[in-house]
Formats: C-alpha cells, structure tokens, sequence
C-alpha cells in the first residue's frame, strides 16, 4: 500500500510512495503525532537522483524488518532538499558540526520540537565497512529514548542554543562596518588557487575532484583584473581536464556531477541542471581569455544537452537526471550475478560500454573508436570502490588523431572520418538502453542559472547558427517562470513547478538567481521588460532577505517557525551563495541604472567580510568575484542597430571576442523597443545610429568616447577603457 508521500508532487518522495515505512511529508501531521505520542522523529533528507539515497532505500527503507521499527519507535518523514534547502541547511549544519562531515541521504533524529540529537549520513542496514548499522542505531536510540527521554531533549536544547549562537541568530547585534578589502586582497586569493593547482590533472586537490565554477568565475574576473598569466594558464587547463575526461558526457553531451578520482575519469553520473548552468558561463570565459573554439564548443555542445534532455515542453528547465538506470544485457553478462540485497539499477548503467559493444558497432573502425575513447577490453575505471563498473568502460579523450592514425595504421582523414560519425551511431544505440530517471521538477533558482547561460551564449557567441535558438530558450524559460512561479498581485516568487502545481515560498537564492538571469537576458536582448521584472524582484529579495544591520543576506524569511535556524550562506558551493549572487545582481543593477541605492547595498555586504577576504577565497570565490568587480574599470556598451544587420554583428563580434566581467553591454534595436529601454535607462536618450549604419558606443562612468560604427576602431576603445594594469601574482 502506498504511504503518505503518494500525495507529494516531490519526484524523490513519490520514490519513496512505496516504502513499507510509514513516511510522512514534513509538516503539522508528523511534528502533531510525534508530540501526542511522544516519540523522536526520524528525518530522511535526499533527493531523486542521488545514488546512495537510492541504496540506502532499497537496503533499509524496502526492508520490512527495519520498517517495523521505523514504524513502531519513530515517526519518519522524508523531505526533499531541492525543493527545501532550508530544512536541509538547518540539519546539515548540525550533522557538519557533530560528525565533521556531511551528504545526502542524510539521516537525523530530532525532538517532538524538531530539535536534533543525533545524525548521519548514509548508514548500511548493518554494520560493514567499519560503519554502524542502521537497524542497530536504531535500536539503540530507541532505547535511549525511553530510558532517558529528558536528557535527550536537554543535549537537543543545549545543541540548537550552541549553533544559533554560532551562526549570529542570538540578540540583535550592530557590527562596526569595515572597510572593503583593496585589490591586493584578490591577489592574495588568486594565489591560493595557484598554490592547490593540480598541475598534472588540473582542478584543485586531489580526490574527488567537483567542477566548482565559481571557482573558477573569480580567477576569470582576476584575470581581466590583473592580466596575470599563471591565472590564466589554472583556469584553460582544469577547463579542458574537465572537458576531456570521463566526467563529460562524449555522447550525449552534458557534465555529470564531479570525478571520483583526482583525473576526472570516473564521474558520479547524476547531471544536475545547476552544473549544466555554471560550466556554460565558465566555458564561454575560458574561450574570451584563451580564443580558443574548444572551449565554446564545449558550451555549446552543453547548451545543446540542456535543450534535448532537461527542456519543458513550455521552455522551463528540469532539475536533473539520475546516476542510475537499468544494465543493458552485454553489461549484465559483464556483471554476474547480482548480490543479495543490490539494487537492480547500476550506477552509470546507460553511459558505460563494454569492449563487446563497440566492436558489434563498428567492426574494422573500432579500434579506432576504442583508442579515442580509452575503451579496453577489461575495462578502463582507475577508481571502482563499489565494483560498479567491472570490466566496462566510461568514454574520455584517451589519444588525439596523430596517435590514433599511427597506432591503427590508418590516414588522418580516415581516423577523421570514423569520429566523424562515431558519436552518431554510439548516441543512437545507446538511445535503445533505458534512460536514467528524470527529475522533471522546475526549480527557480535553477533555472535562473540555466537563463543567464542561454542569454551569455547569444551574447558573445555572434557567429553560431544556434544563437537565436538560445536567446529564444532563454527569452521562454523566463517567460515559463513569470507565467507558473510569479504572482505579480503579491509580488511573490515561489520555488517549485511540477505537474501543474507550484509551491513553496521562494528562498532567497531563488530571487538572487532568477535576476542573474534576467539581467543577462537583458544584455541579450534589450527588452526592458527583464529589466523592470529584474528591479521589482531586487527590491522584494531586500525586503524578505537582506540584514541591514550585519550587512548580509538570510537565506529565509524567517516566517517558518518549524525552521529552527534563520542562517546566512557564505559557503560558494555546488551552487554560488545567494548572497555572492545577490551582491553581483547590485552591482551590475547599479551599473546599468546609475543608482546608488544599489551599490550601497552591494558595499554594505562586502563591508561584511573585510579586509581579510582573500584569506578564504577557496570559502567564497564568487564573493571574491565581486570584490574583483567592484574594483574593476567599469564600462558600458552600447550598439544600436538592426540584430539582422552584418555590420550591427560585426560590431557585436568584437566585443564577444573580449572577456569583459566589468562592463555591462546592451543592444539597442531602433524603434520602440530602443525607446522602452532609454526611458528605463536614461543614458541611453541620446544613443542613435550614425549615418544610418549600426552605431557602437564604449563609456565609462556614463562619459562616453567617439560614437564608431568601424569595428578596428570599437576593438581600439575596448582595449583602452578595459585593458588591466600588470599584476604578478608573488
């Protein structure tokens, strides 16, 4: 039968509908059962396309014995942390500062009053690997609750008062404000990605190795700050690691979720849209700083993913797809037999080949095939702690095409004319497998991510045939979110779409993210409507999030009493802060508007970290990037001209082939549209085409050079009004 969580609209709950345990959603019906029987509660935190979430509940929550204890000792609820990242930061936040670690599925144990005393990632049902067994916690925890409920419930007290202490929720308090870190603060982080650069496989450290990009946005930004060589060398090379290692997705396009080893071959294969996002924006730098067409074919090639497999009929972006799926036959025979107890899905399954396969697919061609892709005939993972990919092979760049034609015999154009259709014929019969599952929830935040990489393609990326398909996707993405997620009678934004049902108050990384977006997709096309939307969603996140007396950004209201902790983020994770992105939203508001306002706020919340940022940039390189903005040379580009006009693209194209983070560049298109964005942006009143022909205007502070309509002369003002002063980094 199926439990409660049959009614939830969370695809990670409704994995769950079927559990023999007696799962509840998060809310009044659980906390009221959990009081009037006086029991602990115990809370499950995942997502749905989260590996060991999946293990853990085929192992225990499938398992009767365990559900009978569940059931009989605890009241369980499951909540999903892509839909509630508020609840999941209060319980993480304890499980980090109890265990030293943390993860998904997370797994805590709290008081009738929500308060935690013990916690946890993912458990086995028993004890192995040197880790506690889940059925003998929960005996044990069971016991000690009944035996001494009133110390349990004193230690939870005692725990949450410590960390709302620790994390500046006590007493109002009004902090001096200090001065904002000068740029040698950026020189200071910069040398701290230089110094963890692993310079034979790119990337920072050693294993697991997560595409960071904001990392890599703030060495971007400090690049075209200082112009410094090493920088640049850190960011195209773990940009290209990345790109040719087995965590890229050479058939189908797209970036799992990061590399188990230190050389990005073996990748925990779930695709989060949120990755998808970021690692556009970093690639589309990494080919204005370098000139390099790989790397704008990699964002492409990304973008192009995103369209196929996570787009809404309607435009909207789905969240993710799996790590796992069923085995095709050739690697069940590879397999075995399964263990008692596996799960019948493999991690991987659909993205891994067996040697077998690529020679029924290409016969006298696979060796060549095998030598581009590193296939062997046993396999090719470096790194397999859970024997999931025995004797199988995950595609990555293993040779170029002058050692391919030399190790085969074979001329360079034929090697090129196999790899020519390779991918085609792999793509089509790995389409014949059974897709990993889809989570096809929409989420806010990230699919503001996900418009502001669409909109930067159709920015810079003037030659591509595909340019006007992605600012379309971006322009109906936004539109999808303002039609199903924005209630302008309320001016409220909410956080989740999904099968006609939108919910959840948005957090404030919903609003920072969803302007990120608008604001470039303002850039991109010089409709004011983003513009005026982008401004009224600034003015609500201030009025909802923002701390005027600490300077920084809560990530709630605070109106949910069942959430016990009101934090700040300063952590640029998987996904930036919401305050990083929020201070990045003011700045380039105060640029584009000329509004004060704006960038007293932006100060306020850099002011917040002082002097001594650079010290933990490696903690907030995207804050680091809005130190790097603020004290960045400020431009303002404008064309105006017909979009259908080569010479209006000529000039765009001279500016696209320039990484300019400082500068804010707007297309005006003759007519009511020009007329709608300079009555927003007054500047802009006195712009006009020259001669007739498409008119470029490079300004600084609003003061502007010679209007040019001859693209030598724009690259000319560009390099004067942006070119960096020299910085080497000691």
């Amino acid at each position: 039968m199926a439990n409660r969580l049959a009614a939830e609209r969370s695809p990670y709950l409704l994995q769950h509908a079927n559990n023999p345990v007696d799962w509840y959603p998060w809310g009044e019906e659980a906390f009221a059962k959990a009081r009037a029987e006086q029991k602990p509660i115990f809370l499950s935190i995942g997502y749905s396309t989260c590996h060991w979430c999946h293990v853990m509940e085929h192992e225990s929550f499938e398992d009767p014995a365990i559900a009978a204890v569940l059931n009989r000792e605890f009241v369980s609820i499951k909540v999903d942390r892509e839909e509630r990242p508020d609840i999941d930061r209060v319980y993480m936040t304890f499980v980090q500062a109890t265990t030293g670690a943390g993860g998904w599925p997370m797994s805590v144990w709290l008081t009738p009053d929500l308060k935690p005393f013990f916690g946890g990632t993912y458990f086995p049902p028993t004890t192995r690997w040197g880790r506690p067994g889940f059925i003998e916690i929960l005996t044990q925890l069971a016991a000690g609750w009944k035996k001494d409920t009133a110390s349990v419930v004193a230690s939870a007290d005692d725990i949450i008062n410590k960390l709302r202490d620790a994390m500046g929720g006590g007493a109002e308090r009004s902090l001096d404000r200090a001065p904002i870190a000068g740029r040698q603060a950026i020189d200071v982080g910069a040398k701290q990605f230089v110094d963890a650069f692993d310079r034979r496989h790119g990337g920072f450290g050693g294993a697991p190795k997560f595409p960071r990009p904001s990392e890599l946005f703030f060495l971007l930004d400090a690049q075209a700050l200082g112009g410094d060589h090493q920088v640049r060398h850190v960011v195209q090379e773990t940009l290209r690691a990345m790109a040719i290692g087995g965590m890229r997705d050479h058939v189908g396009g797209g970036f799992h979720r990061y590399s188990v080893d230190a050389a990005w071959r073996v990748p925990h294969f779930e695709k989060m849209l949120y990755d998808q996002a970021q690692l556009v924006l970093a690639y589309l730098g990494g080919a204005a700083i370098s000139g390099d067409i790989f790397f704008s074919v990699i964002a492409e090639d990304t973008l192009d993913y995103v369209l196929a497999d996570l787009t809404a009929p309607d435009g909207a972006f789905y969240s993710a797809e799996d790590a796992d799926s069923l085995p095709g036959p050739a690697q069940r025979a590879t397999f075995g037999p399964e263990e008692h107890g596996a799960p019948a899905k493999r991690e991987g399954a659909f993205y891994i080949w067996a040697d077998s396969e690529i020679d029924a697919l290409f016969g006298d061609d696979a060796p060549i095939v095998k030598r581009r892709f590193g296939i062997e005939p046993h396999g090719n993972a470096p790194a397999d702690p859970q024997g999931e990919f025995r004797g199988l092979n995950i595609p990555y760049i293993a040779q170029d095409l002058e050692d391919i034609a030399a190790r085969t015999n074979r001329s360079i154009d034929d090697v090129m004319r196999v790899l020519g259709t390779a991918r085609q014929l792999l793509y089509d019969a790995r389409s014949a497998r059974v897709r990993p599952h889809l989570d096809d929830k929409v989420i806010t935040a990230w699919n503001g991510l996900m418009i502001s990489a669409f909109a930067r393609a159709a920015r810079v990326l003037v030659d591509s045939p595909n340019r006007s398909r992605w600012r379309e996707a971006a322009i109906a993405a936004a539109t999808s979110i303002e039609k199903t997620l924005w209630r302008a009678e309320t001016e409220t934004l909410l956080r989740r779409y999904r099968d006609g049902d939108a919910a959840i108050p948005g957090f404030c990384e919903d609003y920072a993210c969803l302007i990120w977006g608008l604001l470039e997709l303002v850039q991109a096309t010089g409709d004011v409507r983003w513009l005026r939307w982008a401004e009224t969603l600034q003015r609500r996140q201030t009025a909802l999030f923002f701390d005027a007396t600490d300077g920084g950004w809560f990530s709630t209201t605070g109106d949910d009493p069942t959430v016990l902790l009101r934090l700040k983020e300063d952590y640029d994770g998987a996904e930036p802060s919401a305050a990083s992105v929020a201070t990045r939203n003011l700045l380039t508001l105060a640029h584009l508007t000329g509004d004060a306002t704006y960038r007293t706020q932006a100060e306020r919340a850099l002011e917040r970290y002082g002097p001594q940022i650079g010290r933990v940039a490696r903690v907030m390189p995207f804050m680091m990037s809005n130190l790097a903005l603020w004290h960045g040379h400020a431009a303002e580009i404008t064309i105006v001209g017909d979009p259908a006009d080569e010479r209006t693209t000529a000039l765009e194209r001279e500016v696209a082939r320039r990484h300019l983070p400082f500068a804010v560049v707007l297309p005006l298109v003759p007519g009511a549209s020009q007329s709608s964005l300079a009555a927003a942006l007054p500047w802009l009143q006195s712009m006009s085409s020259r001669a007739g022909a498409p008119t470029a205007y490079v300004c600084s502070g609003f003061t502007c050079q010679a209007p040019t309509s001859d693209p030598e002369e724009l690259g000319r003002q560009l390099d004067m009004s942006t070119a960096p002063p020299r910085i080497i980094l000691g």
